[in-house]
């Protein structure tokens, strides 16, 4: 990328230009899943981390005056990715206790792991996931893990964007004691991350068969009162709702959820694999959203999603990675292509999930959980997160859709350029924080410590 400062003031046709700090430039442009692509030269003036205009560059120039200008040459400038789904301090467990189904999995090998887990650990963990989103194209993320206070004060220095919130249980975990002492937590956090910032507070009841009646009830009760959303796993797999009925007085995951009042506009359903067509209209109904995880679902085995379905009854419909030890990347590149191929081939009908469906399920569609104006699209006024992906790759070459291109060619390692609210966090293979090597290297040395614990 080429960093260019102008040196005066110039104007156009007697016009003075309007100042900004940022100038992008690219020799094309997708704006959002509403509009096509701008073939030719295309910019976007940025200024105070938002959206001026996007449009032709021969406009822009003549319009703007930038501090800085960046040229990007060959490439294809976008919103930027939102995983609606991850949980980003598993980075250090990744290629941990694979080929498993999802119930052993998680109580025979993740959680004893977790039990020990340290504010070191998950800090460390969601500074390498970060580093990760930001050099495959995902500027925004939906977590919750267990310290996660770590996650979103990493958030907050890195430049990330992010909704995040403890796992709640109905057991204790490293970060609280019973549902007082996880109130009391939510309740101090709300404090610093409660608003609609580029940082923010979710409430995260982890999943109908490690919570309760109570804390079900509690976490929406405590959801309306802060005006957060709530997200947690459901019906994620057919040993998830067996356990739910056996627990449950024979209630599937979403009636029980339906019952203990989470299901309305503000709760997002992580993963909803094992459903039946009343529960998709209960969902619908309801207002809340569903997050779909096809990597992390096909690598556990817990089955294939009925997306189409899904949107067929109005629910809006997100995409997430779940955790690296899951997945095993945080690549939402990945996520999108599979969305869209495997809804293909489940239902035979190659016009399920298009192109265009699948960008905006990973981008406006995910912006929803951050109710934030603007987020996933390039329109004047949204935030300025964008990144750009290389078209002088051979993957990318020749090129006739830029939509076609960014969902079934690209692979996030073609991504080039990342930034959030205006501020360039990735660029052509430098992390601005400078603190990458470091972080990887302390990763590594966290192999061992986790072999000590199994």
């Amino acid at each position: 990328m080429k960093l260019l400062k102008p040196a005066f003031c110039a104007t156009f046709r007697g016009m003075e230009k309007q100042a900004c700090d940022l100038l992008v430039t690219a020799s094309r442009m997708l704006t959002g899943t509403e509009q096509p692509g701008i073939g030719g030269n295309a910019g976007v003036a940025v200024r105070d981390g938002k959206i001026l205009e996007a449009g032709p560059a021969e406009k822009l120039e003549a319009a703007w005056m930038p501090s800085v200008r960046c040229d990007l040459g060959n490439a294809l400038l976008m919103p930027g990715l939102v995983n609606a789904h991850t949980h980003v301090p598993m980075t250090f467990l990744r290629g941990f206790a694979d080929d498993l189904p999802l119930m052993e999995w998680l109580t025979k090998h993740i959680f004893p792991v977790e039990a020990h887990l340290t504010d070191r650990i998950v800090s460390l963990g969601a500074r390498l996931g970060m580093y990760e989103m930001m050099r495959t194209g995902t500027t925004a993320f939906v977590d919750s893990y267990l310290l996660e206070i770590n996650v979103l004060q990493e958030a907050e220095r890195m430049g990330m964007r992010c909704v995040g919130g403890e796992a709640l249980f109905a057991f204790p975990s490293p970060a609280y004691d019973g549902w007082n002492g996880a109130e009391a937590l939510y309740r101090e956090q709300a404090v610093r991350f409660g608003g609609r910032g580029r940082v923010q507070l979710a409430v995260m009841p982890h999943s109908v068969y490690t919570t309760s009646d109570d804390v079900l009830r509690r976490s929406m009760r405590l959801a309306e009162e802060l005006d957060l959303m709530l997200h947690i796993h459901l019906s994620e797999s057919a040993g998830e709702v067996e356990q739910c009925r056996s627990l449950h007085q024979d209630r599937r995951p979403v009636a029980y959820a339906r019952d203990m009042g989470l299901l309305n506009e503000r709760a997002v359903l992580a993963h909803m694999v094992d459903v039946m067509d009343e529960e998709l209209e209960t969902v619908a109904a309801s207002g809340a959203a569903i997050v779909h995880n096809p990597v992390s679902n096909l690598k556990l085995a817990s089955g294939f999603a009925r997306v189409q379905d899904m949107l067929m009854a109005g629910i809006p419909v997100s995409l997430g990675t779940d955790g690296a030890c899951s997945n095993n990347s945080l690549d939402m590149f990945e996520t999108m292509k599979l969305t869209a191929i495997l809804a293909k081939g489940c239902t035979g009908d190659a016009t399920a999930v298009p192109a265009m469906k699948a960008l905006g399920m990973a981008t406006v569609e995910g912006a929803r959980i951050f109710r934030t104006p603007g987020l996933g699209t390039m329109a004047p006024g949204a935030p300025a997160d964008m990144i750009a992906l290389d078209l002088d790759e051979p993957n990318l070459c020749p090129i006739f859709n830029e939509v076609s291109h960014a969902v079934y060619a690209a692979s996030g390692k073609d991504c080039v350029f990342t930034m959030v609210d205006g501020r360039i966090l990735y660029d052509h293979g430098c992390y601005t924080d400078g603190l990458y090597a470091d972080t990887a290297a302390e990763m590594q040395e966290l192999v061992e410590w986790v072999k000590a614990k199994v």
